[in-house]
């Protein structure tokens, strides 16, 4: 008596090995710690749009992007700011003295391999960067480096010609 096609058992064995990850929230929360011990809280930034970069001080990508986030969030500050999180299991003056070298106009705060944020999903590569809109929804993930350019066509600013 056969109780189970080979079919039937592959794809339940395909189920059973896939990682289970929950779904990330529409809306996700962040509250965190900066490097400068300040408070951050995403909830805290509504109305505006809310760029949240996972990146490392390894990441050469990561390295390429940082001026382009900065520039960006110093040209639109009206209207968007941003959150960097270190992803690596540096010492915390480590990735201080890596900021002395590529300092940013945004925060940054420090999320080891151990601690994992509730509401965002681990990244699968870096950098990765959500953009938030100002209902504090996610409105797209980018894994891979963003620049100025693709910020602003997908938030909606058009780069001001002459900048």
């Amino acid at each position: 008596m056969k109780l189970f096609s080979p079919i039937a058992l592959l794809a339940a064995a395909l189920l059973l090995s896939a990682p289970i990850h929950a779904a990330m929230p529409e809306q996700p929360t962040l509250k965190i710690t900066t490097l400068d011990g300040k408070p951050y809280d995403l909830a805290a930034q509504r109305g505006r749009w809310v760029i949240v970069n996972y990146w490392a001080t390894w990441c050469v990508p990561c390295i390429t992007e940082m001026p382009d986030i900065s520039r960006f969030v110093t040209a639109h500050k009206d209207k968007v700011s941003a959150i960097g999180l270190a992803y690596e299991d540096s010492d915390k003056a480590d990735v201080q003295a890596f900021l002395k070298k590529h300092p940013v106009s945004y925060p940054i705060a420090q999320v080891t391999l151990d601690m994992k944020l509730a509401d965002f999903d681990e990244p699968r590569g870096l950098p990765t960067t959500y953009l938030i809109s100002p209902d504090g929804k996610v409105a797209k993930r980018v894994v891979g480096p963003v620049t100025e350019a693709s910020l602003g066509e997908a938030i909606g600013i058009a780069k001001v010609a002459g900048k």
